[in-house]
């Protein structure tokens, strides 16, 4: 059975050669120059950079023996994403996250005027639902921006073996454009701080060996945000105020290039 670092490594492989053969067709200059994290400094507020959005995404682009896709099912559009939803059981249990998304361009950092955003992450032991687990579709949510901000209710994920701590997001012009099927404006993910994630491991038995594989796999070392430097990596890594015992508030901002 393919592991979930050996199936997150083949996605992240296919979108570096696709990358790679835009860069050499007509304008692979320009696009080389203008994509790296490098040129992005010059900007206002530098994009986020694109990553993949990893094998377990239930937005219609994979499953077997179907493709799994929750952005067309009644109830998607949610700020709690704990619960299970449309006819399926089941709730993450975890530390309490209350994770606001600020959504800006690049020119003025001005907030978006449209757009929403598709979250998923994995639960505190590590699975995905719908995936790992086929019996729940919890941690999966569709949220507009209001004023430019998105906002979840959810938990503080698990660290599983072979990644850093993390979440995944899709941005798209709007709730519509996501059900629909268009595609979006942005796929990223967003790393969670080492320090707040150590100290919940140490405590709480419900994240497993999420200690022991945070201990193996620091940050400058996961495949995903390895390729940044230490400011760069800092943008992508959303800023947590709270403790285990009364939960989190997590923010972060999500720049559009």
């Amino acid at each position: 059975m393919t592991s979930r670092l050996q199936s997150d490594l083949a996605a992240t492989l296919d979108r570096r050669r696709l990358l790679g053969a835009l860069a050499l067709g007509a304008g692979g200059a320009m696009l080389a120059a203008c994509g790296t994290r490098a040129g992005a400094q010059a900007l206002a507020c530098p994009a986020t950079p694109t990553e993949t959005k990893g094998p377990f995404p239930a937005d219609g682009t994979n499953g077997r023996p179907r493709p799994i896709n929750v952005l067309n099912l009644d109830g998607v559009i949610r700020r709690d994403i704990r619960p299970s939803f449309a006819g399926l059981e089941g709730r993450a249990e975890g530390a309490a996250l209350e994770l606001e998304l600020a959504l800006v361009g690049t020119a003025d950092c001005a907030p978006a005027r449209a757009g929403a955003i598709y979250l998923w992450q994995n639960d505190a032991t590590g699975d995905y639902s719908l995936y790992d687990r086929t019996d729940v579709n919890y941690l999966r949510g569709l949220q507009p921006a209001e004023g430019g901000r998105v906002r979840f209710t959810s938990v503080v994920p698990g660290c599983y073996g072979g990644r850093y701590p993390h979440c995944h997001l899709e941005v798209f012009a709007g709730v519509e454009a996501a059900m629909r099927g268009e595609a979006p404006l942005l796929v990223s993910q967003l790393a969670f701080p080492e320090a707040e994630c150590r100290a919940l491991y140490q405590g709480d038995a419900r994240y497993g060996d999420s200690l022991r594989n945070l201990d193996r796999l620091p940050i400058e070392r996961d495949f995903v945000f390895a390729d940044s430097d230490a400011e760069g990596r800092a943008r992508q890594t959303i800023v947590l105020k709270g403790d285990p015992q009364r939960g989190f508030a997590g923010s972060a901002t999500v720049v559009l290039g």
